[in-house]
């Protein structure tokens, strides 16, 4: 019945984003919980404690550090759907922080010294974020940079992950800029 009802859902969300889950659609056959608990995990960082342009960028360096096509299709179709600008969004995927705006300029160079392990950047940018939106801001965007590799981490890792593809805001393609530590 669990299965029954998951499944369901994840019709909804396929159909929703136009997007294949057929990766999570494994996952319940094997395990429910697993992907109850998947799903939990995923749903981290989405807290109201950060910017939302913050927490889109850092969300979308995360998601690009594991994906080339569908995950950061979905992620940004997601920001889209919740009011996020696209010219906002454009300036995320081309790495353009003097277009993307302060609080996104900051959310991305945060995410991309995090996952660098650039010990003296990601510092001084831990400290500007606790001095701007405080420890739980700093909190939500760490979480949602971990949050945001969790899908396209199980879809590779399950073997579903073949395909790039260009990645379009608003119905416009856009360039994807994959900074060094993101890059393959």
């Amino acid at each position: 019945m669990l299965r029954y009802f998951l499944n369901r859902y994840l019709t909804t969300f396929e159909r929703r984003w136009t997007y294949d889950a057929s990766y999570m659609r494994e996952l319940i056959e094997l395990s429910p919980w697993a992907f109850i608990k998947f799903m939990m995990v995923s749903s981290l960082g989405r807290g109201p404690d950060a910017p939302p342009a913050a927490v889109v960028a850092a969300g979308l360096v995360g998601t690009l550090t594991e994906d080339c096509g569908p995950c950061t299709q979905i992620s940004v179709d997601m920001a889209l759907a919740h009011g996020f600008p696209p010219i906002t969004l454009q300036a995320i995927l081309a790495g353009d922080t003097a277009a993307m705006g302060p609080d996104a300029a900051l959310g991305y160079a945060f995410a991309k010294a995090s996952l660098a392990r650039d010990l003296v950047e990601s510092d001084r940018l831990r400290d500007e974020v606790i001095r701007r939106w405080g420890q739980k801001g700093l909190t939500n965007l760490a979480l949602i940079l971990m949050a945001s590799r969790t899908y396209p981490t199980l879809k590779y890792a399950l073997g579903h992950g073949r395909a790039c593809s260009r990645i379009q805001v608003a119905g416009a393609p856009a360039p994807v800029h994959r900074p060094e530590v993101l890059a393959a």
